[in-house]
């Protein structure tokens, strides 16, 4: 027999325009006679098992739905021991035995945490575990690239300059730590690198066949050889006595001038290297002997040559109107707005696809987030349909679950955080579903709105302790919900506080999320570890699990640490669906779509740095560094996605889109859409790709009514006997100023909800301050002590501790009060001296207004209320924030202080003897630079009062009547101020979406 090397090669092609597994399909059953014995016998390696998935159902449409024998499929990316093994012969003792002495590679998280051990250990740059689980990523994929390339980690030596930046030698010194312990450590585990393990494996095939040629069918289908072991292995196949190799989409018709300045950006770069591997030319590949009966024009690939080809191409040739225009036929191109637009028009084609009967449509795109929004836009009409490329395991509900339930312990249980883990779908705290969220709501209102609780489950417990002796907690079960949570949590805390072993940490983890995720009727692990997304989260849990010895003796994990580490081994993992979702329609990523075909292929996302992606930069090697090195530089990952991008554009009907605007931020087309511009504009042909049909029109109107409505400002009008017969000054205000505020408050008795972890507002630092210098004046209603100011601090220490013991608060709020501490003595002893007594302070008060409905009752809580025997009484109102104007108060918007002197000359205060007031007074105590200053009201006393009274008369006298409306900010003065209820006024609908 003839050594295989000195048969010529057999090389084919499958040209872009053609279906890919279809002709592969159809010219594999031709070569068998139409014999399923004989078709059963060959061998087809395909480059990914997604492909050999697409050639089997390839071979079902060929047979029209019956059953037959099908080839040995074997995918060259991915390859097992057993599908290597052909024939049996290392299990005889043939040339093929050795391909069963190989190490296993090591799994990828072992080997990240093993790697990020080095990169802690560094003494001169030490990282926490998750900086150095980020960068061994990178490390990992360097040293994937180091085997692939079967380089020698020796050539580090003198790999940068003098005049390079000293850290570039650090990290060079760290690398060739790296490249001389890495093997030895290995060696102790009894693994190898993945990359290694499959050169081994490749290079044992290709030692096996040049040895002894297998006697059935071998077809290499699909590659591209760009990993050179595969290359190797291709050309022993190609020179097989029953040997072949079928090339994706060689072009075989590009200008010599074009073919010899190939760049490795290039869609045929990777092509041309492969067949001189191959030793073959241009001319000795033929096209594969099966044309299907439908392909694209030839004029396509000529029009693909012209506008890619190289800068230094000096005769790239030239397109002909008639060619031109048989070339572009079924080729449109929609520029978008925005994703949004993009998604909702890519989904009203694929929709409209499924009108056709048997008619497929696919979006190829590398943009995850318009895969997303395409599927989701399809489920406006019912269509189920799934992203190939899979969905990152972090946004799966068990991977956000695990997430959260970490991250909800590491951060204190902070509001936010612990209620999106309880919120979550899975989350059952041993009760029914429906039975957690309801408590959990009722819990999220009595403790964790406003300022956040203390930290942990005890902060939790004094402010729900807090919350029920102010009435706020009415369900009785929330002390229960309570423990059961501390429960739920009690493994993962425990271990933070043991701090135990990353592998204990894991296991605690995973015990308290299953306690989290258990109902009354279903186990956690049940219910966590189900579906393809459970099954893949539990692969994580247990592959970290056995992986965690990497960290043995590290220093015990904080926290926060763990929560970090557990978010860095969650990226990169994806679910993929076990079957697709819809028959028809597809979104397939780059890898995905490679030899596959729809009659409507949808390439999205055309935008630089999407599509071609943008080249990261490494952590551990500059580019001079890589290229010194010998690794290719990151224009041949943009050579191998233009070569996706042609194979897509080579199909029947093509649509390419692209978004104009990402985040607000405008984008740049994608390269070849701008070289295919700047061809058509050449030959005239500028608006070719414009699209015949109005698609953004088509998806905007799903969404806009057939015709405008007006709507006009709510003109609520309830039964007097619905209407409040009792409202404090302060609520007069809200009525003066916005009515419908009062309706929806004191009718429809609506709430607002104070924002989550929020920081502290007025009302909080309006309640501290209030309290402290109330009980100071109490305390020395008199004469002032000698230490005043000490006293007054110690009052503060009280009431920051009585009413608000949450974090931030007094760390915003305590430096201020000391500052208006040390204003009000001094302003204090001043007033004393001047003859004013406090009469009262914090005390009620109220008055009766005669309303055509009956009596109206105004209450009011007056901050203090002094006296001096010759002048009268001064009615004092502390703010916290700005006090309203002279003018403010004249026109009646801001009636407080003349209201409560109303009631004081009426007796409407019980403590306080019935007097006549002299002085209206606003003291403001901001804490800033000016910490606090007397704002006087400067109009008569007698006069305002006498306003404010028949104001308020006049005020209630016309909500006593029934048409009266509570209308929504009728007073344009105070458009700029955001209401609690103007959304539910739609107030943006009938003010036509002005900015207030």
């Amino acid at each position: 027999m003839a050594a295989p090397d000195t048969r010529p090669a057999r090389v084919f092609t499958i040209p872009p325009g053609w279906p890919f597994v279809d002709s592969l399909a159809a010219g594999l059953w031709q070569q068998a006679g139409e014999r399923a014995e004989v078709l059963a016998a060959m061998t087809v390696l395909l480059p990914t098992r997604r492909a050999a998935r697409a050639l089997r159902e390839a071979f079902l449409r060929l047979s029209a739905g019956r059953a037959m024998m099908l080839p040995r499929m074997m995918p060259l990316g991915d390859m097992d021991d057993d599908e290597l093994v052909i024939e049996g012969d290392a299990f005889s003792g043939g040339p093929g035995g050795d391909i069963l002495l190989q190490k296993p590679a090591i799994s990828g998280l072992k080997r990240q945490l093993m790697l990020a051990r080095l990169v802690m250990a560094r003494p001169d740059h030490p990282e926490s575990p998750e900086q150095a689980m980020f960068l061994t990523a990178e490390l990992a994929r360097l040293l994937d690239q180091v085997h692939t390339e079967r380089l020698d980690f020796k050539a580090l030596a003198g790999l940068v300059p003098d005049d390079y930046a000293r850290h570039w030698q650090v990290t060079l010194d760290f690398l060739t730590l790296v490249s001389e312990l890495w093997p030895g450590i290995l060696d102790e585990a009894g693994a190898v690198d993945a990359a290694t393990r499959r050169n081994a494996l490749l290079e044992a095939r290709t030692r096996t066949w040049t040895k002894t040629s297998p006697t059935a069918p071998i077809i290499a289908a699909g590659s591209t050889g760009s990993i050179p072991a595969t290359a190797d292995l291709l050309a022993v196949i190609a020179r097989l006595p029953q040997g072949a190799v079928v090339l994706p989409g060689l072009d075989r018709d590009a200008p010599d001038a074009v073919w010899d300045n190939l760049t490795p950006a290039h869609p045929q770069y990777g092509m041309a290297q492969l067949i001189r591997h191959l030793g073959v030319g241009r001319a000795d590949v033929a096209d594969w002997p099966a044309a299907p009966e439908h392909v694209t024009s030839p004029a396509r690939a000529r029009l693909i040559n012209v506008a890619l080809a190289p800068a230094e191409a000096a005769d790239a040739g030239t397109l002909d109107p008639e060619s031109a225009d048989a070339a572009l036929a079924g080729i449109t191109r929609l520029d978008c707005p925005g994703p949004a637009e993009e998604a909702d028009a890519v989904a009203l084609m694929m929709r409209r696809a499924l009108e056709t009967p048997g008619r497929t449509a696919a979006l190829v795109t590398p943009d995850r987030g318009l895969a997303r929004r395409v599927a989701a836009a399809l489920r406006r009409w019912n269509v189920e349909i799934d992203d190939s490329a899979g969905r990152p395991l972090t946004e799966t509900p068990p991977g956000a679950f695990l997430r959260l339930v970490v991250a909800a312990a590491a951060d204190g249980l902070r509001p936010v955080t612990l209620l999106a883990l309880l919120k979550h779908p899975l989350a059952g705290l041993g009760r029914a579903r429906a039975e957690c969220r309801r408590l959990t709501r009722q819990f999220e209102i009595a403790v964790l709105r406003g300022p956040a609780p203390a930290p942990d489950v005890d902060g939790l417990r004094q402010a729900l302790a807090g919350a029920t002796a102010e009435g706020k907690a009415p369900a009785p079960e929330l002390p229960k919900f309570l423990d059961d949570l501390e429960h739920a949590l009690a493994p993962l805390a425990s271990a933070f506080e043991a701090g135990g072993t990353l592998a204990d940490l894991v296991r605690a983890h995973a015990e308290s999320a299953e306690r989290l995720a258990a109902t009354d009727g279903e186990s956690g692990a049940d219910a966590l570890w189900r579906g393809d997304a459970g099954e893949r989260a539990a692969a994580l849990v247990d592959e970290l699990t056995e992986a965690a010895g990497a960290f043995a003796g590290v220093a015990a994990f904080a926290a926060t640490d763990y929560a970090q580490l557990f978010e860095a081994a969650m990226i990169g993992r994806v679910v993929r669906p076990s079957f697709g979702a819809h028959p028809r329609l597809f979104i397939w990523g780059l890898l995905e779509a490679r030899l596959q075909r729809a009659d409507l292929t949808i390439l999205g996302g055309l935008n630089e740095g999407t599509w071609p992606p943008e080249a990261a930069a490494s952590p551990w090697m500059s580019r001079p560094m890589m290229a010194a090195f010998g690794l290719p530089q990151p224009e041949r990952r943009l050579g191998l996605t233009a070569h996706d991008f042609v194979q897509g554009l080579g199909a029947g009907e093509v649509v390419l889109t692209r978004a104009e605007r990402v985040g607000g931020t405008p984008t740049v087309p994608s390269r070849w859409l701008r070289r295919l511009d700047n061809l058509l504009e050449q030959i005239g042909r500028k608006q070719a790709l414009a699209p015949e049909e109005p698609w953004l029109g088509w998806a905007a109107a799903l969404d806009r009514p057939a015709s405008p409505r007006t709507v006009s400002a709510p003109r609520p009008t309830p039964p007097v006997a619905a209407r409040p017969r009792k409202l404090s000054v302060t609520r007069i205000e809200t009525l003066v100023r916005d009515p419908y505020s009062i309706y929806a408050s004191h009718v429809l008795r609506l709430l607002p909800l104070d924002p989550l972890d929020a920081d502290p507002g007025a009302a909080e630092r309006g309640t501290i301050v209030h309290r402290a210098l109330d009980d100071f004046i109490r305390a020395y209603p008199d004469d002032l002590p000698d230490e005043a100011l000490p006293r007054l601090i110690e009052f503060g220490r009280k009431a920051f501790a009585d009413n608000l013991a949450r974090p931030g608060v007094r760390a915003l709020w305590w430096p201020r009060f000391r500052r208006i501490a040390e204003w009000f003595i001094a302003n204090e002893r001043h007033r004393r001296e001047q003859g004013f007594r406090t009469a009262a302070t914090e005390v009620q008060g109220a008055m009766i207004i005669e309303g055509l409905a009956g009596a109206f009752e105004i209450t009011a809580r007056a901050d203090r209320i002094d006296h001096r025997a010759d002048v009268g009484y001064a009615v004092i109102d502390y703010k916290t924030g700005t006090p309203p104007s002279n003018k403010q108060v004249e026109k009646g918007w801001n009636p407080q202080l003349p209201l409560e002197a109303a009631m004081l000359a009426r007796g409407g205060f019980a403590t306080v003897e019935a007097g006549p007031t002299a002085h209206l007074l606003y003291m403001r105590l901001s804490g800033g630079r000016v910490p606090g200053e007397e704002k006087p009201v400067k109009l008569d006393v007698e006069t305002a009062v006498a306003g404010a009274v028949e104001g308020v008369t006049k005020l209630v006298h016309r909500f006593d009547g029934e048409a009266t409306p509570y209308l929504s900010q009728p007073r344009p003065q105070f458009l700029n101020l955001y209401g609690d209820y103007d959304h539910l006024a739609r107030v943006k609908e009938w003010r036509g979406g002005r900015r207030r």
